[in-house]
């Protein structure tokens, strides 16, 4: 198995997209072949912005990834909303493996797959299927993310809570300070 990382947040805009980015340049400029992955983007009309956001911030583009360009974000949706919103809105059923599967492919080609995670850890992508129930079938260890604002202790502890009930290894967690108000 590859060094594979699902990278999950305590809510949406706390700055996953960042962090995965810029740990796949990290781990690139030290030798290692790396990936990222964005199981299901949302509000996107062509490309993912948060692909692109990655590929940017690893200093890297798409001819670097020839033939797994489709792999790196198996579902692309219309509508900015939950991945179930999204696809019932466009009509899509978002099958939980042709992500497994996209996965596997990116396994096979790269020493290490960054995942990242869509809002937070229990983000439904259809009726059955959660975010973080992928990453349990896939045995991925997890880093958080957490934007360092009022109602961070209690998001934390909710996420990191559904993370250990899934026997997941919790790898750390990031304080993400996205916004520079001057808030303590």
């Amino acid at each position: 198995m590859a060094n594979s990382i699902f990278i999950t947040g305590t809510d949406t805009g706390v700055g996953k997209t960042v962090v995965t980015g810029l740990l796949g340049g990290y781990l690139s400029d030290k030798g290692i072949n790396v990936v990222t992955q964005k199981w299901v983007q949302t509000g996107c009309e062509a490309e993912s912005s948060d692909m692109a956001r990655h590929l940017e911030l690893m200093k890297k583009d798409k001819g670097d990834f020839l033939g797994f360009i489709r792999d790196m974000v198996p579902y692309n949706l219309l509508f900015p909303a939950s991945p179930h919103l999204a696809a019932r809105k466009e009509k899509i059923d978002i099958d939980p493996e042709k992500i497994v599967n996209s996965f596997r492919r990116l396994e096979a080609g790269f020493n290490t797959v960054l995942v990242e995670g869509v809002g937070g850890a229990k983000v439904p992508l259809n009726k059955e299927t959660l975010i973080v129930d992928i990453a349990q079938e896939l045995r991925l260890p997890v880093l958080i993310v957490a934007e360092n604002r009022l109602g961070t202790i209690n998001h934390t502890l909710l996420t990191i809570e559904a993370i250990k009930n899934r026997k997941l290894p919790i790898l750390g967690i990031v304080f993400n300070r996205s916004s520079e108000d001057g808030d303590p």
